[in-house]
């Protein structure tokens, strides 16, 4: 059964361009300005298909401006694709960037409150998952002061220890593993064998190797916004890092 499905998937953005001929010359040829515009549209993904089975880990491998992060804000509802068809099934919990959903002059506290209301949760859920969570983060003594106070590392464990405790069944996470220190990496790290073994459907974007051995079932190596492989990690890593090299 397919939880996620990408079925020939494009998203672009416009690249915007200094007006060399002026204003008043550029509304005077509307049509030609707007062609060039449309001629220097980035294609972030270009009809990209692929389909994740429940339960599968899946990691997303790519150089820099690859499309990784749009796939996955495509995967949470984010962004809309321009053409083709994406599908998602289940409760979705991204972390798609640092702080991403937090609103930074409220507390700890009332960000856990917010964000597991957002992703579904009422109230009463959202408080009886809060020992948990903050067991987890151990930001005990930061709980009740504003996130804009936080460091990276500090946003790192409150984001994903809400995400973790609010019983994802498709869990997206973005270079989060990346940040915080060893102590909380590590950790992130076990919780995500947990959910491996308790077949969460988790997507997981990273530049690390290591990471994407260690935890992942499958590989999709994305590049200049095309689908250019997939397969497991013993077979499609060596090819990345090669491939890698080559343009170094």
């Amino acid at each position: 059964m397919s939880v996620i499905r990408f079925d020939h998937v494009s998203k672009s953005y416009p690249r915007y361009l200094h007006v060399r001929r002026g204003l008043k010359a550029s509304l005077l040829s509307l049509s030609r300005t707007l062609q060039e515009l449309k001629q220097k549209q980035f294609f972030a993904l270009q009809d990209v298909s692929f389909e994740i089975a429940k339960g599968e880990t899946v990691g997303v491998m790519g150089p820099n401006g690859s499309g990784k992060s749009t796939a996955l804000a495509l995967m949470a509802g984010v962004l809309g694709a321009e053409t083709g068809c994406v599908s998602v099934q289940g409760r979705v919990c991204p972390l798609l960037e640092l702080g991403a959903g937090f609103h930074y002059d409220l507390t700890g506290r009332e960000n856990i409150v917010l964000n597991g209301i957002l992703l579904g949760l009422t109230r009463r859920e959202v408080m009886a998952r809060l020992p948990d969570i903050l067991e987890f983060s151990e930001l005990d003594d930061f709980l009740d002061q504003p996130v804009r106070t936080y460091s990276s590392g500090m946003v790192a464990r409150l984001g994903f220890s809400i995400a973790v405790h609010l019983d994802p069944e498709v869990l997206l996470i973005d270079e989060i593993l990346a940040v915080g220190d060893l102590h909380f990496q590590t950790k992130c790290r076990e919780k995500m064998k947990w959910f491996k073994n308790q077949k969460t459907t988790i997507v997981l974007v990273s530049h690390s190797t290591g990471d994407i051995r260690q935890l992942c079932d499958r590989v999709l190596w994305l590049d200049r916004g095309k689908l250019v492989g997939q397969g497991s990690p013993n077979e499609i890593v060596p090819l990345y890092e090669t491939s890698q090299r080559t343009k170094a």
